[in-house]
């Protein structure tokens, strides 16, 4: 029992030592930050006029201006729109469709297609949005509107009549390869034995896809899921570079309308508050998320 006891403290050193750089890290990137932002967002603290050299502390009042406002309203749905729309429908399906199509032994080129599949993910985010800024050009040298012209089609401005359709393609576009690789590792995980035998006894390729294959990688598309929520909420380089939120505000999400309330409102209390509720919100996301993956465990 004597011998025990230095081996299992010197385990927990040990353990200790390695966490608390980690530890210490997320106390001063993710901690610290959250805590300031609370407490800006009880204050009235501007970067102009009196608020700015004499905060003062206000409570709940702006989180009353905020949810009383239909700016902030429309920017939260928008943002649900958003989401729902380019990442838990469009990069889950296209992303499932390219990691079940790698995953068959009779696709040719493999490499190739999942080269083409990861490239998006290798661009920077600005990078992306001013590529795709100039291929969806109103005139008919954009290169979206060349290729409409072939079958007859006349020029679209598509980020200004369709602004928000734009913006999620441009963002499923974006997010398919890390679905892919995500489903694509799952899919490796799923034994073989069983779909050949479901297969032997005549189930349809829809059958082995709805009642094993997906049942079986449950576990990565609600991680999956969880993922992509929380990163595509938070999305603001592509969206402002391709439409800084317009026009007349059709693409202002929440990260959008937080950077207009602090950086070009001046109204630093505000777009606190209102990073506050959407780091809220995401949390709670999170936590079912979560408990669905202790769900399937």
């Amino acid at each position: 029992m004597n011998a025990r006891r230095p081996r299992g403290f010197r385990e927990h050193l040990a353990v200790v030592g390695f966490l608390t750089p980690a530890l210490v890290l997320l106390g001063i990137f993710v901690v610290a930050p959250v805590v300031w932002a609370i407490g800006l967002s009880l204050t009235d603290w501007r970067l102009t006029g009196p608020g700015a050299l004499h905060p003062k502390f206000i409570g709940l009042t702006n989180y009353t201006r905020l949810i009383t406002n239909e700016d902030f309203q429309a920017a939260f749905l928008r943002t649900g729109v958003f989401v729902i729309f380019s990442a838990i429908i469009g990069q889950f399906l296209f992303g499932l469709a390219s990691a079940l199509a790698l995953h068959r032994r009779d696709v040719r080129l493999k490499g190739l297609w999942g080269a083409a599949i990861l490239m998006p993910l290798v661009v920077p985010e600005t990078v992306a949005a001013f590529a795709w800024a100039s291929m969806l050009e109103s005139s008919s040298d954009g290169t979206v509107n060349r290729v409409i012209g072939l079958a007859g089609f006349s020029p679209v401005a598509w980020l200004q009549d369709n602004p928000m359709v734009a913006i999620i393609v441009v963002n499923i576009w974006r997010g398919i390869a890390f679905a892919m690789i995500l489903f694509a590792a799952a899919l490796e995980g799923v034994p073989q034995e069983v779909t050949e035998a479901a297969t032997v006894d005549g189930a349809s390729p829809r059958q082995l896809l709805t009642r094993i294959t997906l049942p079986l990688i449950k576990h990565a598309i609600v991680l999956y899921m969880l993922l992509t929520t929380i990163g595509t909420v938070t999305v603001f380089g592509l969206i402002y570079f391709l439409t800084r939120g317009g026009p007349g505000g059709e693409t202002t999400t929440l990260a959008i309308y937080i950077y207009e309330r602090a950086f070009k409102f001046f109204e630093i209390g505000l777009g606190s508050a209102a990073s506050v509720i959407m780091l809220g919100v995401v949390l709670g996301v999170g936590l079912i998320y979560v408990r669905l993956l202790r769900a399937q465990v």
